[in-house]
């Protein structure tokens, strides 16, 4: 009877032993926090626990988890086991609450953790965050769009700069444009940015790194308030954990954030409406002036006179004052020229219309003052101004027929000359009969015999069996140029499928249409595919699926991405042109892997 109990204290005191061995409790990373704070939560066991439930987390909304992680370590012949269930937690309101008890099931067995008070405030003006990359990664990463001038003038320079800050505790890798920016109503220039350079600064008071991504020069073409759409980017962000390697050195876990910069909405104020007659649009600060590369000429002789506008405005997005003439001067259309520079502060440099002027009589002719009005948007009014007088002195030639010779133009209402025509008649003397016919006979007859050209012929068969023989080795060496016929029939291709959108070179809605329909036939006929599978990632996966390297195939995405956006963005010539040589490069490019 005594062997008995005693046998059954030893079970029970062994029961209870391996019990005890079993640790199940929950932890957190405190217990008081504002509404602005997140708390991190985690129910940890030493055994491999099964049916594992979650308590009620009333007053709280889980923000992540769970995440579960196991480790196993041996140390001195001693095993040792770890299971973790993390959660991160945002309170909903300010309150004392309770975390209940979460359950798991070990052997059989059911173990609960004790409840845990928490106590929310409200927000506090330094919060802290729990160790959550996701939220580490959001915290310190801020994308804004900058823009110069939130109240400009219609057609007054804005720059908009896009600034991406982070926090020194994280580290950014390079950023991937997701979402780009349109500019549906403003005429805009980007700025070139060679190499990103991370510079030091300050967001919302807090000493932050930043990297300028994107400069942009716009003109607003409409008043009232317009909205730019945001730019979208996706950056990978090392965040450091408070793990180290064996060197000692913090490890990081590596997150893709997606951060937005918002839409931006400039309030753009209309011209004041007072505009002086002849005012064009022109805004900005300029100087005016009329020059003549020469004053004195005969009859018939030319002359140039030039029509330019210097200074800092929308150069491009205006005409100059036309030049009127007095009726006996022959004048040209005028040679238009730009030489224009767009930075961050916007259009600078000069745009000009050189004349071309020929007079037809002997006499003196002044030619009518011109005018320039302009908007300066820094003093907010009109400003005109006039170039001096020139005049044309013909010293010989035809007099012309009274009333002709100095006739100026006349005026309408409107302060605007309008040239009256007056056909110009040139004097029976001034020109004389072209023959078409000399009838002219030689004096001496030549025989062929031993001649130059008989020489010449009779040696030619010697001189041409040689280079038949050498264009013979050059047509069969390029035959067996197999990379290099490879590489003109692509060219050929690429020309082939481009030619209707060279055709509309200046034209930016047709061209970037034809552009846009040339890369789909193209691709559609090489790889026999539907305009149903015509969409950016399928593209992507059967060039890949082909063996066509990366750079060809952004270059072919990013040149479809360009046809979508020009639909809403003035483009110009220069840029076109870019845009034409750029495809004809990725269709030859595409063609000679395929």
């Amino acid at each position: 009877m005594i062997l008995k109990k005693l046998l059954t204290g030893i079970l029970l005191l062994l029961s209870s032993i391996l019990m005890a061995q079993v640790n199940f409790v929950a932890k957190v990373n405190k217990k008081k926090l504002g509404m602005n704070e997140r708390l991190k939560l985690v129910f940890e066991m030493n055994a491999d626990g099964d049916n594992f439930s979650q308590p009620n987390f009333n007053g709280f909304r889980v923000s992540s988890g769970p995440s579960q992680s196991v480790s196993r370590s041996w140390i001195n012949g001693k095993s040792s086991y770890k299971k973790t269930f993390t959660y991160f937690l945002t309170p909903t309101k300010v309150g004392n609450f309770k975390i209940g008890q979460a359950s798991i099931q070990v052997k059989g067995e059911t173990y609960k953790t004790q409840p845990v008070a928490i106590q929310v405030t409200s927000a506090v003006e330094n919060p802290t965050e729990g160790e959550n990359p996701d939220y580490v990664a959001d915290r310190s990463l801020h994308l804004v769009a900058k823009v110069s001038n939130a109240n400009p003038y219609l057609n007054e320079a804005v720059t908009l700069e896009y600034r991406l800050y982070w926090d020194p505790e994280v580290t950014i890798n390079m950023p991937q444009e997701i979402d780009s920016p349109k500019f549906r109503d403003f005429w805009s220039q980007n700025i070139e940015i060679k190499q990103l350079r991370a510079e030091n600064g300050t967001y919302k008071g807090k000493q932050s790194a930043f990297v300028v991504l994107k400069k942009v020069v716009l003109y607003p073409q409409k008043t009232g308030k317009l909205k730019l759409t945001p730019l979208t980017l996706s950056v990978p962000v090392q965040v450091p954990t408070n793990r180290r390697d064996i060197f000692g050195r913090r490890l990081t876990n590596t997150v893709n954030k997606n951060v937005s910069a918002g839409n931006t909405i400039v309030n753009v104020k209309p011209l004041p409406a007072n505009a002086p007659v002849g005012f064009d649009g022109a805004v900005g600060s300029f100087n005016f002036r009329v020059s003549q590369t020469k004053k004195n000429l005969k009859a018939s002789e030319s002359l140039q006179v030039k029509v330019e506008v210097q200074g800092n405005g929308n150069l491009k997005l205006f005409k100059l004052p036309k030049l009127k003439v007095p009726t006996s001067i022959e004048v040209y259309d005028p040679e238009h020229k730009e030489n224009v520079r767009t930075r961050l502060s916007g259009m600078s440099g000069s745009i000009s219309d050189t004349y071309t002027l020929v007079p037809q009589y002997k006499g003196s002719y002044p030619i009518p003052t011109l005018k320039f009005s302009y908007f300066d948007p820094k003093a907010g009014v009109y400003k005109t101004k006039a170039a001096p007088s020139l005049s044309v002195n013909v010293l010989e030639g035809p007099t012309p027929q009274a009333g002709i010779a100095n006739q100026a133009p006349s005026s309408t209402n409107n302060n605007e000359p309008v040239v009256a025509k007056q056909k110009v008649t040139a004097p029976s003397a001034q020109f004389s009969f072209i023959r078409t016919s000399a009838n002219l006979k030689p004096k001496t007859q030549i025989t062929f015999f031993k001649t130059t050209l008989y020489w010449l012929l009779f040696l030619l068969p010697l001189l041409v069996v040689p280079v038949i023989i050498l264009l013979t080795k050059r047509s069969a060496a390029y035959a067996n140029d197999t990379d290099g016929n490879k590489a003109r029939q692509a060219n050929k291709l690429a020309k082939k499928y481009l030619s209707s959108a060279k055709k509309n070179l200046g034209d930016a809605t047709n061209f970037y249409v034809a552009l846009e329909k040339a890369l789909h036939n193209y691709l559609k006929a090489k790889l026999r595919i539907e305009t149903s599978e015509m969409n950016k990632e399928r593209i992507h996966e059967l060039l890949a699926s082909k063996s066509v390297d990366e750079d060809a195939i952004s270059g072919y995405v990013q040149l479809l991405q360009t046809c979508d956006m020009a639909r809403y963005t003035p483009s110009t010539q220069q840029t076109m042109e870019q845009d034409y040589k750029k495809a004809s490069q990725v269709v030859a490019k595409i063609d000679k892997q395929l």
